[in-house]
């Protein structure tokens, strides 16, 4: 079935436009549940580190938030509907499974961080695909995304570090 777009004046093709949106779409359902891991591990996240990883975990929260606005703003700005549900998000999302029975604070960075670290993955192969079809802005978009992804993995793999 094909994709239907609203009228925009934007100058990508539409054939370029539907495979774009239906990217964006892909990845807006990970970025959604990303979201909403990071704030299971910050509602749940017990131990001597609590309150470091509380907020720690609730800025993931709220970067991961602010890509969810980018991503579907885009998917909208090419013609498309962002489809943000929680339900459609739940359905769509190739992310693994967050554990819901966990409480310790290493626990919880060890499942982060491995969210992350796969979503971020998923991002670089967007931006890759994005630049192949020749749309820059959102390549661009993706690869500002994936910098941020990354600068939270870091934040959150520092926990699972020590010095040597």
């Amino acid at each position: 079935m094909k994709q239907k777009l609203t009228h925009t004046r934007n100058s990508l093709p539409e054939k370029t436009r539907i495979e774009i949106t239906a990217l964006l779409q892909e990845r807006l359902a990970d970025t959604i549940d990303l979201m909403m891991q990071a704030k299971q591990a910050h509602w749940n996240v017990k131990g001597p580190n609590f309150i470091a990883l509380h907020e720690l975990f609730d800025k993931v929260f709220m970067d991961v938030g602010g890509y969810v606005d980018v991503i579907a703003e885009r998917i909208v700005q090419l013609g498309g509907i962002a489809q943000g549900t929680i339900r459609v998000a739940a359905k769509k999302s190739r992310l693994p499974e967050y554990s819901l029975s966990i409480s310790s604070g290493k626990k919880h960075v060890a499942e982060l961080a491995r969210e992350i670290a796969f979503y971020g993955e998923l991002i670089r192969k967007a931006t890759v695909t994005a630049t192949q079809l020749k749309d820059a802005d959102t390549a661009d978009i993706f690869t500002e995304v994936s910098r941020g992804a990354d600068m939270n993995l870091w934040f959150v793999e520092a926990h699972e570090q020590s010095e040597n």
